[in-house]
């Protein structure tokens, strides 16, 4: 029997959007998550980019792996490319996965920061991150809210990612959010 699965390690996480046979804590290996997209669309605008989360080249990323059932896996995929790729800034490609409670190995579409596009920001200082991520509020709303929310989830896994974690403390100092 084939298997469908998606991967995902940023709002995916907590707001898949689509339907899903199940949900599973993954590993991918060769990327990390990065605070490395400009948002001119979802959580910025062109004259106030925001900033939202790729997965970057090197390194490992914890994440979740949905399975999608075959016959969803159109709409599904359809559903991923319209919400990802509205600018193109994404590769999608096949990756190897790792699911963690089963140590089963499997492939996964996966959305990739494309380094050749105008909107990857690359390693930006912790001053750019924060000013990008205070000042973004687009379609989907404002850049902070998505920042704060997917570090609430990626805590609620047990993933500590300690540049999101200072960026987080020095955003709830600012605004006086609690988390």
């Amino acid at each position: 029997m084939n298997q469908y699965w998606i991967f995902g390690y940023g709002s995916l996480m907590w707001n898949p959007g689509f339907h899903y046979v199940s949900r599973c804590e993954a590993q991918i290996e060769d990327f990390h998550r990065s605070l490395c997209v400009y948002s001119v669309h979802h959580r910025g605008t062109a004259e106030r980019p925001g900033l939202v989360l790729g997965l970057d080249e090197g390194g490992t990323c914890r994440g979740v792996a949905f399975e999608i059932a075959p016959d969803k896996w159109g709409e599904t995929l359809f559903y991923l490319r319209a919400r990802e790729q509205i600018s193109m800034v994404y590769r999608e490609i096949s990756q190897p996965i790792e699911l963690i409670e089963t140590k089963q190995k499997t492939e996964a579409v996966v959305f990739v920061a494309d380094r050749n596009h105008a909107q990857y920001a690359g390693k930006l200082s912790h001053q750019e991150l924060l000013r990008h991520v205070l000042q973004g509020e687009g379609q989907y709303g404002r850049c902070i809210d998505y920042v704060m929310s997917t570090l609430s989830h990626l805590r609620g896994m047990s993933i500590h990612d300690e540049g999101l974690e200072a960026l987080g403390r020095e955003l709830r100092s600012l605004s006086g959010q609690a988390l």
